[in-house]
């Protein structure tokens, strides 16, 4: 698992002394991520604790738990382990983000709990691969395409990916080397989810058919966009001093069609913490209110958000 290390080493994800909150499903990946961050923990000081989430999705989800408490009992770890609230799953929305909603409140809430400096998870590089073709099959523009971060702050708290530049198949050789057999989740071998349509049937097609590396290209090719995209947004806050959230219409009616659309998504960003379920078609309804419409309209946008076109100012809000 050489790459795991070099991928440490050349990002600094981890410094000595960090204490690190694991992920840990039980599968291939998270628990693979547990073994070697231990294999560190005296080597840089480090001080690791476990979380596990039952998403409570199957029958034989709470041995997953079980198994997750047993490794932790096995390394002498502390371990946080919750089941989710079975009423969230009934929200509006995918059930794909509910569970991801759902994982990324429980790894925030228990990091500032315990006062941990970094969340690990185990993505790997064949989930960067999958990552970019769901969002272009969805359709994305440049944000999208930079793929998964292999660091990132969200709501204060810093997530760091070790895995991401290793590939599927090194984390499978690495656990039976070792003779270490994982959870599986069955459901991963269903196409439930569009991830796993994408997994099981057209990552095999574009290798058997098309390039047998696409896995390794898809990946480049998110690192690629990721620094253009930090580039691009650097320079869209670079561009206009003041508000993010109330843009002035003369000065970004002068803007770049690029830099003024990350100007929009900044905006929207500032609110919501994001730009999550804002596609190409809320961006061009904006650039139509700022172009079109009269004073006083508004565009409504998913999460409650909405922006309103004064006299002289595009203004992004909480509704």
């Amino acid at each position: 698992m050489n790459k795991f290390k070099e991928t440490i080493k050349k990002y600094s994800l981890i410094q000595k002394g960090d204490k690190i909150l694991i992920g840990v499903s039980g599968g291939p990946d998270s628990l693979t991520l547990l073994l070697q961050l231990f294999s560190l923990k005296s080597k840089l000081g480090l001080t690791l604790h476990i979380a596990h989430l039952d998403h409570r999705l199957r029958k034989n989800s709470g041995a997953d738990a079980l198994f997750v408490k047993k490794w932790a009992e096995k390394l002498d770890l502390p371990v946080t382990i919750k089941q989710i609230d079975p009423k969230l799953l009934k929200e509006k929305g995918s059930l794909e983000e509910l569970c991801r909603n759902a994982r990324l409140d429980f790894f925030i809430q228990t990091a500032k709990k315990i006062k941990a400096d970094k969340v690990a998870l185990g993505h790997n590089l064949d989930d960067q691969a999958e990552t970019v073709l769901m969002r272009l099959l969805r359709g994305t523009g440049l944000s999208g395409l930079s793929g998964i971060s292999l660091q990132r702050k969200i709501r204060g708290v810093t997530f760091i990916r070790p895995l991401l530049e290793t590939p599927r198949y090194e984390i499978d050789k690495y656990l039976k080397r070792r003779g270490i057999k994982p959870r599986i989740d069955s459901t991963n071998k269903e196409d439930l989810f569009l991830r796993n349509k994408i997994r099981h049937n057209l990552i095999p097609l574009l290798k058997s058919k098309y390039n047998q590396n696409i896995v390794s290209v898809l990946a480049n090719l998110a690192e690629s966009v990721s620094y253009d995209y930090e580039y691009l947004g650097q320079a869209a806050h670079r561009c206009l001093k003041g508000s993010t959230t109330c843009l002035n219409i003369k000065k970004i009616l002068k803007l770049h069609p690029a830099i003024l659309r990350l100007k929009i998504r900044q905006g929207i960003s500032c609110i919501q913490g994001d730009t999550r379920r804002i596609g190409f078609v809320h961006i061009k309804e904006i650039e139509d209110l700022l172009n079109s419409r009269p004073k006083g309209s508004i565009v409504d946008l998913p999460k409650g958000i909405s922006v309103q076109k004064t006299r002289s100012y595009l203004r992004f809000y909480k509704r």
